[in-house]
């Protein structure tokens, strides 16, 4: 049975109903403020002017993801009129009515088909394994539920409310399309998520130079080296136009409006500061409690004057720029440098010595945790940006497997500060043992046989995850001094999985080298 055989079969449609009825669940559970901020956006796309959108500022939820969005919930709103019309006055602020609730929630699952499709696509390209029988253990299978049921997507969309598995689903349809050799139908689908959230720019070097070198370069040796013998002009144009028209359809109106300015100040706020509210564990998030941690013994030491200092203005949970106290302050643009420096090794080995579509995938990957891992005011959540596309190769390699293991275990718990009230403990904890242990089971029977998936001290590290979660989420709210110190859990979530998250990215590029290497020889 080949994949295609298993993803159309009973058993892909079985696993869509199942986590369907998992997401239908959450629907009354607690919802974040990024559900106040999408009722909002409703509201403007379906009440004001296109002229207006990007202008209305009565909400501090001001529209601030790119145009297609924005038609997007113009779209959405002619459906929710016919839940609630209060819900599509600006005015209403903070509204919620039960049927809002409803509306929001079934929206989401509902634009989740698209995910679906981008899921069954992947499916589809992956490699089976020869010889196994059993459907379970398939690695088409085992991809499945790694997307279907990824943990991440079930509490970021379903619990603390966003449309992240819509615009997923566009991402997987690309790489898919790509693994398929429609390059023309990536390039068209990726140019459309970009246009629906910029956060997809994180990605953007892997797509522009592979596309580039292993589209628009057409060469008659297999080996993969540098040598091509011609450049198609007519390949490059068309690409051109595909970026070109899906752009004016987005922007067109406001440029002709000139609105360009006003949008893009929306679409990049630097204003907001190195860090989210929450550190996402990435670079910057070992940088503070390093400058926090120097600060400290520099004043017991008496070689800092503790009233010069900022007071606890990187560990407030606000949205705001600070400085730090001893390290130099980050700029945006050092956060550039530091990204493009980080990427730049990867999206080389593409054009050098490119190795097709899973070479593009593993370039898109390092892109993906590089710029998490170095950019300005990074959330948390987009570390889902690398979970996702890195289970593809999970199936295939059991070293990717491993690291696979180590990142969505590491990035996963850095989610769990998201869902902060009591009632939503179980929900999180259980939903992520659960697709833990799958993972781990799975992905070692699927790679049995070929060596441990994980490494003594990557066992280690995943084992003091565990007691981390215990002191944070159980043994921390006991405590009398939790009101003095109440950003104490966010900071040693946030460091505890910087290492990790840092580590994945780390053998992402030894994986890398080691490929070029054995390439070479």
């Amino acid at each position: 049975m080949a994949a295609a055989e298993c993803v159309s079969g009973r058993w892909f449609p079985a696993l869509v109903f199942g986590v369907s009825l998992m997401k239908s669940v959450f629907i009354t559970s607690y919802h974040s403020t990024d559900f106040e901020v999408h009722r909002n956006w409703l509201a403007i796309t379906h009440s004001l002017p296109v002229s207006r959108w990007y202008y209305e500022n009565s909400s501090a939820w001001t529209l601030d993801y790119p145009p297609l969005f924005a038609w997007f919930e113009f779209g959405l709103s002619h459906v929710a009129q016919h839940f609630d019309t209060n819900m599509l006055q600006v005015e209403n602020l903070n509204y919620a009515s039960s049927s809002t609730v409803l509306f929001q929630r079934l929206s989401v699952i509902f634009t989740d088909l698209v995910f679906v499709f981008g899921a069954r696509e992947c499916c589809r390209c992956v490699q089976e394994q020869k010889g196994s029988r059993d459907v379970l253990s398939r690695p088409s299978f085992v991809l499945a539920v790694l997307l279907l049921f990824n943990f991440g997507l079930l509490i970021v969309d379903h619990v603390h409310f966003q449309y992240n598995g819509f615009l997923f689903g566009f991402l997987l349809l690309s790489l898919a399309k790509h693994l398929q050799s429609q390059h023309l139908q990536g390039a068209l689908l990726f140019s459309i998520l970009l246009n629906l959230k910029h956060i997809y720019l994180y990605v953007a070097p892997a797509y522009g130079i592979f596309l580039l070198r292993s589209y628009c370069f057409t060469e008659d040796n297999k080996d993969g080296s540098v040598r091509w013998t011609s450049f198609s002009l007519l390949r490059l144009i068309g690409l051109g136009t595909i970026v070109a028209s899906v752009c004016a359809l987005s922007f067109g109106p406001f440029i002709m409006m000139g609105q360009l300015p006003q949008v893009l100040s929306r679409l990049f706020p630097f204003k907001r500061g190195l860090c989210h509210a929450y550190w996402a564990p990435n670079v910057w998030a070992l940088y503070n409690v390093l400058d926090k941690s120097l600060a400290t013994l520099g004043v017991r030491l008496k070689l800092l004057d503790e009233t010069q200092l900022p007071r606890a203005s990187m560990t407030g949970g606000l949205v705001q720029e600070f400085q730090h106290s001893v390290l130099p302050s980050v700029s945006p643009s050092v956060t550039l440098v530091c990204t493009l420096l980080s990427i730049l090794p990867a999206v080389a080995s593409i054009w050098w010595r490119p190795r097709g579509a899973r070479g593009f995938l593993r370039c898109l990957l390092l892109c993906a945790l590089g710029s998490f891992m170095f950019g300005w005011h990074v959330h948390e959540k987009a570390v889902l940006l690398a979970i996702l596309p890195l289970s593809i190769l999970a199936v295939e390699s059991r070293e990717d497997a491993g690291i696979f293991l180590v990142l969505t275990t590491t990035g996963h718990y850095s989610l769990f500060p998201l869902l902060f009230t009591p009632a939503e403990l179980p929900i999180k904890v259980v939903l992520m043992l659960i697709f833990t242990i799958y993972s781990f089971t799975a992905l070692r029977k699927l790679h049995s046989g070929q060596g441990s998936l994980l490494r003594p001290l990557e066992v280690v590290y995943l084992l003091g995850l565990v007691a981390v979660a215990i002191a944070c989420e159980v043994l921390f709210p006991l405590l009398p001094w939790q009101q003095k110190l109440p950003f104490l859990p966010l900071l040693v979530t946030s460091v505890y999985c910087s290492v990790g998250v840092c580590y994945s990215f780390l053998r992402l590029y030894v994986s890398l080298l080691r490929r070029e290497k054995s390439k070479q020889l």
